[in-house]
């Protein structure tokens, strides 16, 4: 499928984004000059630190460095969210729980608000050919954390009748 987007803009439309080439670091501590309290949500879906090399980073770090360079940018990002702002951070199971212990460092433990899990695959193909794995990784996790306690969540509850098969099986049940 494919999807067009459409919008009208009006000569009274404003635009001030922005598109910052550079180390994300430099750039952070660029906006916070100007943007520090301003901002409402922050969605970061940094590197995994997966093992792997890419064309533009190297996603292969030895773990303390890792969580050295996301606790610097963590940190710069809590100050550019309002009293009323939100941060969510998308990653895998490879950092996702040392993340979590930074972000409730900087925001605090009782800033966090929940995680939400989010399928990235399912357990077929080449990935069920790796006999050695007995689980498959078929997740990836969302970390939310608010900066102040002036942030309402207003949770969405939805009935289940019954448990899901999946899981069921699984856990044996």
């Amino acid at each position: 499928k494919s999807y067009h987007a459409t919008s009208k803009v009006s000569e009274n439309d404003i635009f001030d984004n922005k598109l910052i080439f550079g180390d994300n670091l430099l750039a952070l501590k660029a906006l916070e000059r100007e943007y520090a309290g301003k901002v409402k949500c922050i969605y970061i879906d940094p590197p995994y630190n997966t093992g792997s090399a890419f064309e533009h980073y190297d996603d292969n770090l030895e773990h303390s460095i890792w969580l050295n360079l996301m606790y610097q940018r963590i940190k710069l990002l809590r100050n550019l969210l309002k009293d009323d702002g939100v941060f969510c951070m998308h990653l895998d199971d490879q950092e996702v729980f040392y993340a979590k212990i930074i972000c409730d460092e900087i925001f605090g433990r009782d800033k966090f608000i929940s995680s939400i899990a989010v399928k990235s695959s399912t357990p077929s193909g080449l990935k069920t050919a790796h006999r050695n794995k007995t689980i498959i990784k078929q997740k990836d996790l969302i970390l939310i954390y608010k900066k102040t306690d002036t942030l309402t969540v207003n949770p969405q509850y939805v009935k289940r009748d019954k448990w899901d098969s999946h899981y069921s099986k699984f856990f044996g049940l």
